[in-house]
């Protein structure tokens, strides 16, 4: 099955590691991919650049366990990053074979506000990550309905259907966000312990996130 981890990843952190590792492990994923996204619809651009982000998820995998890999496909794509074409493009790449689209449940919750958000269930898997000690947000009708629907158990389920179906992953509860580390480097703090330290070099190296320009401190 292949997996695709989408985000800013503005910067990479052991919480996206640490919880794709644990995706990866629960469903027997073979191919992890992090799908870095070019121009996020639904929030503030980036603080650092595509090439900057891309470069600290290479240093950031570069000695991460087998089965990760990075997809440049939004990077190399202009205009808003919309998960609906890629995984468009992604089928067409892979026919039948399982696709999963790894969320977290926040981002589950908010699924229909993006766009063309039912042409993905035609298109992926979808597992949904949840925390043990965050309440889960509320679905909408539509969304519950999809969910009692769709809903299965068991990662030889998922693997078993190229698409439609909808599986939850609990994941451990790691309070670190890309907030967090890009506040604590423009008060003049180490996010140190937070991130991979050839990350936080790069970022050292670079002077990146140490301006506070609101355009980049409200991302996740």
């Amino acid at each position: 099955m292949l997996g695709i981890f989408g985000g800013t990843f503005d910067p990479i952190h052991f919480g996206h590691l640490r919880t794709a590792f644990e995706v990866k492990e629960s469903l027997g994923i073979i191919d992890l991919r992090f799908l870095p996204c070019r121009t996020p619809p639904h929030r503030n651009s980036p603080g650092a650049s595509p090439e900057q982000r891309l470069l600290m998820l290479k240093l950031a995998l570069q000695d991460a366990d087998a089965g990760f890999s990075i997809d440049c496909r939004e990077l190399n794509r202009e205009g808003p990053s919309y998960m609906v074409d890629t995984l468009a493009s992604l089928r067409k790449e892979v026919g039948n074979q399982p696709i999963c689209l790894i969320l977290g449940y926040d981002a589950f919750a908010a699924l229909p506000s993006w766009h063309c958000w039912r042409d993905i269930f035609n298109l992926a898997n979808l597992a949904v990550m949840q925390r043990p000690n965050s309440p889960d947000p509320a679905l909408n009708k539509e969304l519950s309905e999809i969910m009692l629907a769709r809903r299965v158990k068991g990662a030889d389920v998922l693997n078993m259907h190229p698409f439609g179906k909808i599986g939850i992953v609990r994941v451990s509860q790691l309070a670190i966000s890309a907030t967090l580390i890009r506040n604590l480097i423009a008060s003049g703090k180490s996010p140190r312990y937070l991130l991979p330290d050839p990350v936080l070099a790069m970022i050292q190296s670079t002077g990146l996130y140490q301006s506070r320009n609101p355009s980049h401190l409200n991302n996740i």
